[in-house]
């Protein structure tokens, strides 16, 4: 445990040097952050990693060690990687499908919708979903279970790396810019961008329409591996970035309410949080629709 509060420590500094890097550049200060979506990146910045992942692990290990006992540790001799395999396929490819199912099954839509209304970029866009959303989360799940077998070294290490990684994607530095700069540099360019996610890719998937044909709102969901996305088809690459973001429906609603659907409902009938199925659901052919406010 302590070696994850370690690994957490080195993500929130790189949390905090990002921020204000943004900050400085003006990117919390243009107008397109309301109060709530201040209020629902900052407590679900602290909620996941602070609440929700600690709670499931506790769990997952204490279920573990009352159910099967004699598997502790058992896998602790594997090989490195065969571990970082591991955590690869049980927790970044069961991300890669769980955000996948997100933006095409209804209901799973509402709970990840909280992360694409936002109409600009930024690491605090990277934690934003309902609660919901990462309680269920399978990845976190078997991760739990990894670490009891006995991988919870490696795991120290490959946290912070895919975490960092994540929020380099949503980060409006677009450290990868560097890279498209120089021709001498598009070969290196080239293999990075279909192993990672970086900006280019993941501005992409939170562009508002497929129509201006650099955004990909049905595609590019990878997290730590955007090779699941070239393996998987759902890939698109074009080395630039989305003038608009957000989502088809851009009604806003309370943070609470993004927050905590379905337990807490809105009452606007137009409203995606109105219900688990609405007239207005998401549809997933319609790339994100601008909805008329």
């Amino acid at each position: 445990m302590d070696g994850l509060i370690l690994s957490k420590a080195v993500v929130a500094l790189s949390i905090f040097g990002l921020g204000l890097v943004e900050a400085l550049g003006g990117v919390y200060f243009d107008g397109k952050r309301t109060k709530d979506d201040f209020t629902i990146e900052l407590i679900s910045l602290i909620t996941l990693p602070v609440l929700i992942q600690p709670g499931i692990f506790l769990l997952v290990v204490g279920l573990m060690e009352a159910l099967f006992p004699g598997l502790e540790n058992s896998w602790a001799g594997v090989s490195i990687g065969l571990q970082i395999l591991a955590f690869l396929v049980f927790d970044d490819l069961m991300q890669y499908w769980w955000h996948r199912l997100s933006h095409l099954n209804r209901v799973m839509w509402k709970l990840h919708r909280p992360h694409h209304v936002i109409e600009g970029m930024g690491i605090l866009v990277t934690y934003r979903n309902a609660v919901l959303y990462y309680v269920l989360m399978p990845g976190i799940w078997f991760s739990a279970i990894l670490i009891f077998l006995g991988m919870g070294q490696v795991y120290m290490f490959y946290l912070p790396v895919k975490l960092i990684v994540i929020l380099l994607a949503h980060s409006e530095t677009k450290w990868d810019r560097f890279l498209y700069r120089y021709r001498w540099l598009h070969p290196l360019a080239w293999v990075i961008e279909r192993v990672i996610s970086t900006p280019s890719t993941h501005f992409a998937h939170h562009g508002l329409t497929a129509e201006d044909g650099i955004s990909h709102p049905n595609g590019n969901f990878g997290n730590l591996l955007f090779l699941w996305d070239v393996l998987f088809g759902t890939a698109k690459i074009t080395r630039r970035y989305p003038e608009k973001f957000g989502a088809w429906n851009q009604l806003k609603e309370p943070w609470y309410i993004q927050f905590f659907f379905p337990l807490l409902r809105s009452k606007d009938p137009r409203s995606e949080f109105n219900s688990l199925v609405t007239q207005q659901d998401y549809d997933p052919t319609q790339d994100y629709k601008k909805f008329d406010r």
